[in-house]
């Protein structure tokens, strides 16, 4: 069972996220962080196999939180879920040691997603 922390400052799209996700069988979502600080901490308290993190929240945003969640040790694959992707948003989401990024509006790929860095792979789409 692979836990996935969700980390969107939006409920709704948390909610909408953990519904998708727990469509697969083989995925539990085991905390939802509501920004950028909650994820860092929920990421230690928990000890999730996957983050799906925000990049645009409040506190701390998604790359800033995967940089200090990195700085911990913590080898968490984090996939950035956002709105607004742009060569640089990637590769600062790269540099950051995140390990994927999709739009949210290609949230179909989500599954695709999960499912490579998974594997120990990365996927950056539409890169």
């Amino acid at each position: 069972m692979t836990r996935i922390l969700i980390a969107d400052d939006s409920p709704p799209l948390r909610c909408g996220l953990r519904t998708l996700l727990e469509l697969n069988a083989d995925w539990q979502v085991c905390g939802e962080a509501v920004d950028g600080a909650d994820a860092v901490r929920k990421a230690h308290l928990l000890a999730p196999d996957l983050i799906v993190m925000d990049l645009s929240m409040p506190e701390m945003d998604g790359v800033q939180a995967a940089r200090e969640i990195a700085k911990s040790g913590a080898d968490i694959p984090i996939l950035l879920c956002s709105l607004h992707l742009s060569p640089e948003i990637i590769e600062s989401a790269r540099n950051a040691g995140m390990r994927g990024a999709i739009s949210k509006t290609e949230i179909s790929k989500m599954t695709y997603a999960i499912n490579a860095l998974q594997r120990g792979e990365t996927f950056f789409y539409p890169n």
